[in-house]
Parts: structure tokens; C-alpha cells; sequence
């Protein structure tokens, strides 16, 4: 067992802890790949030859070093492949490790449901259902062909060599800029819609200056707004063009605020989410030839450079103009 799947047993609107966590994970091995909002992968290879120690047994000392440095517990699935690791985390619980055994993957595999496999979708799944393919174990049994008739050559054949235990994949490391998540919780539950608009513009400066921090621009933007009997409300808009500039994304957090029509809403806490990241060279900007919004970016060319020299306290989120 090489591979670990480990999930954090975080907190509803805490994910923006998860880098931290991946600290943790990177103090064994440099391969990490973050699986956000709560999990990640990491090939223990090369720390099970330098700790002399099985990537099980390193699953353990993991699980401690989380409840005891950031008081979170985890559950983790171990396997010799990234696919095999994540089937395995499902079946996995805080305090136990869930293994694939060594040269029983197939047996493993045989009884759970097709959609237990990462990348099957539910109407793959429905698609396989309709033909009696129900099962992992029924699929590896079908023909290459028929399955390569239902599903398609590529996904069939895929999907045969994953049902048989065959995992071609790899751990990818530094995925963590997939997304990036800002939170803002309230000392007591906040009814003020200008609180909650305040709160919002700092958590979109945070991300706007930690996505420029990597020259990154996000397509999507997410509100979670999380509320005083636990429950919560998601929303999500596509962005007019990618960005990193915070007064855009603070326009689109205000906009989803809006939308929702909170009445009196007692209000636990506020999250923004920025994903579909991509490299920030390969974004067009179309110019507006206002000033007001030339003027915003030049102070945040400013703000940044100072984090870089002074630190990220330098200039704190929500101070700049929104």
C-alpha cells in the first residue's frame, strides 16, 4: 500500500484550513495532491523506504499529528493506486484505516456499485444499470466490447481495467490551486446585512490577493452562507470574464448575496469559493477605460507588493475600497 486517500473530518465552512492540513501531509512526502474541499492524496513511496515504515502505519502517526496540531480527526482509504486509495476512503471511518489488499483489488472491487469509481458519473452508472451492470464485479466480468458498445471505446475500455483493479493513475502534486476558499464566521449569530456585506468584501480581497499572489484567475465564484440552526445555502455564478481582481470578485459575492433575498437572516457565517483556476498570462481583460476601476487596480498592485515585502498582515482583507 502506497497510495493514501485521507479526508479531514472538517467543519461545515472551514475548508480554507485544508492547506494547513496539507502542510501536515508534506512533512512526509512531497507529493501531495490536494482534493478540495476536504481531502487530498499522497504517495508515501519514498517515506515508507526513509521512515522504514508501511504507508499504513504512517497513516496513523498522520492521524495523530491532525487531531493533535489542528484538533481535527480524519478518515483514510490506502491502496496501491490514487483510485483504489479514494474506493477504499469510502468505506473508511475516523481512527481506521480502510486497505486494499495486495493482489486482492478485484475481490475488493467485486460487490460495491459502479459509482463508486472516481470519473463515473450517474449517467454512466444508469447507462451500465440498464444492462444489469450493476456492480463493479459484473462489469469486470462483461466483455471489452460490450461494455466499449455502451459507454464509448475509450471510457469502456477505462472502465474495464478500473473494475478489474487496474490503476493507471498517479498522484499529481501542488492541485491544491484548483480552488481557493475564504471564510468569515461571526462571533454571535449577525442579522446586519452590512456586516455580512462588509464580511463578504474582505473574504473577495483575500482571494483576489491570494489568486494574484499565484498568478491565477478563477472562472467561478461560490457563496455558502451558513446560518444560525446549521443549515446552509450554496449558490455559484460564472464570472463575466476570469479574474483576480477584488472588486470584481466583490461585485459577484454582493451578487449572489442579493439574489438570495435574506430577510433577517441570522447568519453563523459567510464563505466565498473561487474555482476553475487557471493561469492568469492566459486570461483577457477587456478594458473599460474607467478610472475608478484603473485606480482599484493600481491599488492593489501597490497592496500586493507590500505583502510581498512585509508580510500577508501588511494591508488586511477589507481595508482597501471596495
Amino acid at each position: 500500500m502506497t497510495i493514501l486517500c485521507v479526508r479531514f473530518q472538517l467543519p461545515p465552512m472551514y475548508e480554507a484550513a485544508l492547506p494547513g492540513l496539507l502542510g501536515l501531509l508534506e512533512e512526509f512526502t512531497p507529493v501531495v495532491e490536494a482534493l478540495p474541499p476536504d481531502a487530498a492524496l499522497a504517495d508515501l513511496r519514498g517515506a515508507e523506504r526513509y521512515f522504514g515504515r508501511s504507508a499504513v502505519e504512517l497513516a496513523s502517526v498522520i492521524r495523530v499529528r491532525a487531531l493533535a496540531h489542528h484538533g481535527v480527526d480524519c478518515a483514510i482509504g490506502a491502496g496501491p493506486g490514487p483510485m483504489l486509495a479514494r474506493v477504499a476512503l469510502r468505506s473508511a471511518r475516523p481512527g481506521v484505516t480502510c486497505v486494499v489488499p495486495e493482489g486482492g483489488e478485484r475481490e475488493f472491487l467485486a460487490g460495491r456499485p459502479v459509482a463508486v469509481l472516481p470519473g463515473v458519473g450517474a449517467a454512466t452508472a444508469r447507462t451500465l444499470g440498464e444492462y444489469g451492470l450493476d456492480t463493479l464485479g459484473r462489469v469486470a466480468a462483461a466483455p471489452l466490447s460490450t461494455l466499449q458498445r455502451l459507454v464509448g471505446a475509450r471510457t469502456g475500455r477505462e472502465l474495464h481495467e478500473k473494475a478489474n483493479g487496474v490503476d493507471r493513475g498517479r498522484v499529481v502534486p501542488n492541485a491544491v490551486s484548483r480552488s481557493l476558499a475564504a471564510e468569515r464566521p461571526f462571533d454571535r449569530d449577525e442579522l446586519d446585512p452590512h456586516r455580512h456585506r462588509r464580511a463578504l468584501l474582505s473574504a473577495a480581497e483575500e482571494i483576489g490577493a491570494r489568486l494574484r499572489a499565484v498568478e491565477k484567475v478563477c472562472r467561478t465564484l461560490t457563496l455558502t452562507v451558513r446560518y444560525a440552526d446549521r443549515s446552509s445555502t450554496t449558490r455559484t455564478r460564472t464570472l463575466a470574464e476570469p479574474t483576480a481582481h477584488s472588486a470584481a470578485l466583490a461585485k459577484a459575492a454582493y451578487g449572489l448575496y442579493d439574489a438570495l433575498g435574506l430577510q433577517r437572516a441570522r447568519v453563523r457565517a459567510l464563505a466565498l469559493r473561487a474555482e476553475g483556476l487557471t493561469p492568469a498570462e492566459q486570461a483577457s481583460h477587456q478594458l473599460t477605460f474607467d478610472p475608478a476601476d484603473e485606480k482599484a487596480r493600481r491599488i492593489e498592485e501597490v497592496a500586493d507588493r507590500a505583502r510581498a515585502k512585509f508580510g500577508p498582515r501588511a494591508v488586511m482583507p477589507g481595508t482597501l475600497a471596495a
